[in-house]
């Protein structure tokens, strides 16, 4: 057997290391989890311990309990469990997330959980980190997918809402609570006053506590008067789409923020005002940047368009195989819903 497949297996639970006695990002109760990053379809409830990194320990304790066992890391620290030197690289996706480098005599294999290597305004910057394996996700893994800088996005956001208000008319964002929100918040920052839902203004606190600065946001509430939200600003978790609560805002302009909304159907088929591209995972380009950057003798591609992926990295030279999981949109949609306890009603 390589020492590959020693230093990592693929199981019911998720990834585990067997010489370190650990899973990365398992989605069932072990002993002990490596943790990429606090979306709840990675970061999950029912382990007996916790590694992070330092920005996520805030928020995994918000989402899961504070009554866990947690310690976390900065980038580039390392820690030894059982024989394997765990540490953690920026990923790039949202605040607190990290790639997971483990090596074990000289090997190393590099879990990248969900990044993005175009830069935002919030976030760590993405950095390659060299490894003898590199387990990559593929959400966006088609040519089809090609992000706008991050200038671009402010200026498309701040114009639309500027429109809005010309219109009388108050701009609904909708984008999940943790990385989406955070970045909607930095990408608005300065245009009007910004009002958050609940779940999201209760995370932004847990980061805020972590030391973190966020932009300047209020709580969005159903006492707020409709003369007092015109014109304004709001942020929501998509599961608010249709609800009683969106429609009582005044005039609402209602936009949702996704890679996903690079496919024009899919802002009719939701019947929304508006879609925009924001995007807090790698796009085409992006991906294949990233995998060629680490070198990797081997890739296993993960959740998203796998099967496309894959196949293009094999072609150009570089041994990828599909690895089945359950992580991405569907499930971080459902957990994200569950974990925030948002109600569509």
């Amino acid at each position: 057997m390589s020492l590959e497949n020693k230093l990592i297996k693929f199981t019911n639970k998720g990834i585990y290391c067997p010489q370190g006695k650990f899973y990365v990002d398992p989605w069932f109760p072990v002993d002990y989890a490596v943790i990429s990053h606090g979306h709840a379809d990675h970061a999950r409830w029912g382990m007996k311990h916790y590694l992070c990194h330092n920005d996520s320990k805030a928020i995994l304790k918000h989402r899961i309990g504070n009554d866990i066992i947690i310690e976390s890391l900065a980038y580039d620290e390392s820690l030894l469990i059982n024989g394997v030197n765990v540490s953690f690289y920026p990923a790039g996706h949202v605040i607190g997330s990290a790639q997971i480098r483990l090596e074990y005599k000289g090997y190393v294999v590099v879990f990248s959980g969900d990044y993005k290597t175009q830069s935002d305004f919030i976030s760590t910057p993405y950095e390659p980190v060299k490894c003898d394996t590199f387990i990559t996700e593929s959400t966006f893994g088609l040519p089809i997918y090609k992000w706008k800088s991050e200038q671009e996005l402010q200026t498309e956001l701040q114009n639309w809402v500027k429109t809005n208000q010309e219109n009388n008319r108050t701009s609904v964002f909708l984008g999940y609570s943790l990385g989406k929100a955070q970045r909607l918040m930095s990408l608005l920052d300065g245009t009007d006053d910004v009002y958050v839902h609940r779940a999201i203004y209760n995370l932004n606190e847990a980061i805020k506590d972590s030391g973190i600065k966020l932009p300047e946001t209020k709580l969005w509430s159903t006492e707020l008067t409709k003369k007092v939200l015109q014109n304004r600003i709001i942020i929501a978790p998509p599961a608010l789409l249709g609800s009683r609560m969106l429609k009582r805002v005044p005039n609402a302009a209602v936009a949702k923020c996704s890679g996903w909304m690079q496919i024009r159907g899919n802002r009719r088929w939701q019947s929304l005002d508006a879609g925009f591209v924001v995007s807090d995972h790698a796009d085409w380009d992006g991906l294949i940047t990233a995998v060629k950057a680490t070198e990797a003798e081997q890739v296993y591609v993960t959740h998203g368009s796998q099967a496309v992926f894959s196949k293009y990295l094999n072609e150009i030279g570089i041994k990828a195989n599909e690895l089945k999981t359950e992580y991405g949109d569907e499930a971080l949609a459902k957990a994200e819903k569950e974990s925030e306890n948002i109600s569509a009603v």
